[in-house]
């Protein structure tokens, strides 16, 4: 999920290793990960890992696949394998966080995004205000640049992608956070094949242990959290 361009070779090492410890524990595991669409086919019977978002998860997904656990990406504020949303507007921007719920353009990724859509509601549902965001992008990276080119007031970002926004993109300068939302469960790891969640837990671990200080730092992971299911379920927000 946070496989930008800068970290594909991270990732690529990341996955080398733990291909050879399934396989090593006799698990078939493909050479290569797969990118693209074909990365985000969480029905898929064959899939032998994913990462997720919550929402997907908690609104039918949990049906079809097994957790198998939440890589800890170490966000400032909140419990180990938990992230939370930054809401951010361009630098100087001088309206109060009610004045852009109540009139402002508001960009989100997509409609089933805990990060850039359930989050936002939630939040402003506090605040007291119904919001309906219309200022759809796609990704976090796009809502991003789309308040820094003015195309929207406000965006709500996942912590982690907001991250590595201000290390690797020159658009992040010309934003400000504004606000935060509560903590919630970060992106889970799943399978189709629920017999081999100890394995893969243990490659996973093992795996990110074999990385150099380099790679671990780049993609920022400490470590797989155990994050019960019944916690995912219990977040509320759009679509369930």
């Amino acid at each position: 999920m946070y496989d930008r361009p800068e970290l594909v070779e991270a990732h690529d090492r990341f996955w080398a290793f733990m291909r050879d410890g399934l396989r090593e524990a006799g698990v078939s595991a493909p050479d290569v990960l797969e990118r693209g669409e074909r990365a985000f086919v969480w029905d898929d019977p064959a899939m032998l890992l994913s990462q997720t978002c919550g929402m997907p998860f908690r609104v039918g997904l949990h049906r079809r696949v097994s957790l198998i656990g939440t890589p800890d990406y170490g966000v400032e504020g909140c419990p180990p394998g938990f992230y939370q949303s930054v809401l951010v507007v361009r630098a100087g921007n001088k309206q109060s966080l009610a004045q852009l719920l109540e009139d402002g353009a508001i960009a989100f990724n997509m409609r089933y995004s805990q990060s850039g859509f359930a989050a936002l509601h939630g939040h402003a549902a506090t605040l007291g205000y119904a919001i309906d965001p219309q200022v759809e992008t796609g990704a976090h990276h796009a809502s991003a640049k789309t308040v820094a080119e003015g195309g929207a007031d406000l965006a709500a970002l996942d912590a982690v992608s907001w991250r590595f926004m201000q290390r690797y993109d020159d658009f992040a300068s010309e934003l400000m956070v504004l606000d935060s939302t509560k903590p919630t469960p970060g992106l889970p790891l799943v399978t189709a094949f629920p017999d081999h969640v100890p394995v893969l837990q243990t490659a996973y671990t093992s795996a990110l242990q074999s990385l150099s200080d380099v790679d671990r730092e780049a993609l920022g992971i400490g470590g797989l959290v155990a994050i019960p299911h019944d916690i995912y379920m219990a977040e509320a927000g759009p679509h369930g």
